[in-house]
């Protein structure tokens, strides 16, 4: 491998990690703090406009390459856009969210190694590689969600979110000691012909059966699915509402790329033994999220549980494993990206103008501010799959390839997870409705007239563009997700 190839793979690593290193200095030289924030743009939005090149415009062609430990393809490339799209949402809503704050170049230099931990997992080709890339995505975050060290909810989100975030990072690593006892690697394709090979009722079965399980647990804290799940809500309600936008849009979707990773690449062989398991936590998870947001008075938990509740439709394209499912799934995660970070930046809009952050305070907001009132009403809807927006588009080709693949034959109980999907969406329309009639149907104690921060402006406006977009124009995005999921399944076992 020529060093010209290893520096393309590494090069979002390298840039992102040479910027981080960077901003703490910075937080000396500039008096204007708001200066950072376009210093961290800059990474952020040069990787960016260079993906969007590669991927949609094609002026260029990303020569495709693989080393021992990280790999550059479509599906990565998608996966890295989207982390990069979240950080440029989030860095853009901060300034004026935390101008009061100290040590503000410390806190984009954490965002910036958040993302570059994330751009690893999704280019990791190695279960050690991919651990690492979550630990550094991890350790950050937890040092993010307690920014705020003098406010003792900020300080609780962090201490809970870093027990747990500990607890899962155990497990997983239990898990892939297991995978390597039996396989004698840690390079995921190469454990997927070894488990092909494992005869039944041999002694690896159980050892197999049990790494699995772990996995199941270490990665479904990291995307919030049900049973583990409880840190979210009290996690994304302390944490700065900017850096709940990143744990909720961009951390999440971290956790799907490893999960995708392992289990339709690394584990496809085995999947009989977890498919019905993934299938029923993703009924579970929509429904349980749902049910528990119609009840919270907070926005940030409601947006919370809504984000437990996304995870569930996610995890439908594990169990239909098909390159279709993935697809969709990647869809989703692209969609979600925007409604979700969108979301949290109007309600930091609502903080940042001293509105506050509880459901009682959207109160009339169209008369105080019709312009967060309608983005708010967007992203709402996109997330309750309200046509012609961007949920909707990502949750039909999602939930369109569980029915599909209910025809084959043995496959025919895939149609509930489409059904449990459609019929959770119908639920949440409610909770996302409520918070629409308080905007405007609700008279609030206040009209006066408030302006929001011209960077949280640009935030949110950049969120709405594409959902609307998407939502409008979805065939270039559909068409890049499954270029990418093509390339996901371009493996010798285990696909169709």
């Amino acid at each position: 491998m020529s060093a010209v190839s290893y520096l393309e793979t590494f090069l979002p690593q390298l840039v992102l990690v040479l910027f981080a290193l960077v901003m703490p200095a910075l937080d000396y030289v500039f008096k204007d703090k708001r200066a950072l924030a376009w210093v961290a743009m800059a990474p952020l939005t040069a990787l960016a406009a260079a993906l969007i090149s590669w991927l949609f415009l094609g002026w260029w062609e990303m020569p495709v390459s693989r080393l021992q430990l990280l790999e550059v393809n479509v599906f990565t490339g998608l996966f890295t856009l989207v982390f990069l799209f979240v950080g440029i949402v989030v860095v853009l809503g901060s300034p004026e969210f935390i101008l009061k704050d100290r040590n503000q170049g410390e806190y984009y230099s954490l965002i910036l190694l958040a993302i570059t931990g994330m751009t690893v997992v999704a280019q990791a080709t190695d279960l050690i590689v991919l651990f690492v890339g979550l630990e550094i995505a991890g350790i950050s975050s937890f040092a993010l969600s307690g920014f705020r060290k003098r406010e003792k909810r900020s300080a609780e989100a962090a201490t809970k979110y870093f027990i747990v975030g500990g607890f899962s990072s155990a497990l997983t690593l239990f898990a892939i000691s297991l995978l390597y006892g039996v396989a004698g690697t840690t390079e995921i394709i190469a454990i997927q012909p070894v488990f092909a090979g494992v005869p039944a009722g041999s002694d690896a079965g159980p050892i197999l059966i049990l790494a699995t399980v772990l996995l199941m647990a270490g990665l479904g804290f990291k995307v919030a699915m049900v049973p583990f799940h409880m840190w979210a809500p009290d996690v994304y309600e302390g944490a700065p509402t900017p850096i709940s936008g990143l744990l909720a849009a961009a951390s999440k979707k971290m956790g799907f790329a490893a999960l995708f990773k392992i289990f339709l690449i690394g584990l496809i062989v085995t999947k009989t033994d977890w498919q019905v398991a993934i299938g029923a936590l993703a009924i579970i998870t929509m429904t349980v999220g749902n049910l528990i947001a119609v009840s919270q008075t907070s926005i940030k938990r409601m947006l919370a549980y809504s984000s437990i509740a996304q995870a569930g439709y996610l995890l439908i394209a594990l169990p239909v494993a098909t390159q279709y499912a993935v697809a969709g799934g990647l869809f989703h995660v692209l969609t979600h990206a925007f409604m979700k970070s969108g979301a949290f930046m109007v309600v930091a809009a609502m903080g940042a103008v001293a509105i506050g952050e509880k459901l009682d305070d959207f109160k009339g907001l169209n008369r105080r501010s019709p312009f967060l009132a309608i983005a708010m009403t967007l992203f709402l809807l996109s997330l309750a799959g309200i046509p012609p927006l961007a949920g909707f588009a990502s949750k039909f080709v999602l939930f369109s390839s569980a029915v599909y693949w209910s025809f084959e034959p043995g496959e025919g109980w895939l149609i509930w997870l489409a059904i449990a999907g459609v019929l959770n969406s119908a639920l949440s329309l409610y909770y996302y409705a409520r918070v629409i009639k308080y905007m405007y149907m609700v008279k609030g104690v206040s009209e006066e007239k408030v302006r929001p921060p011209p960077m949280l402006v640009v935030s949110v406006v950049f969120a709405v563009v594409m959902v609307v977009g998407i939502g409008l124009f979805p065939g270039p995005f559909v068409d890049a997700c499954i270029a990418a999921a093509e390339r996901f399944a371009d493996l010798p076992l285990g696909w169709r």
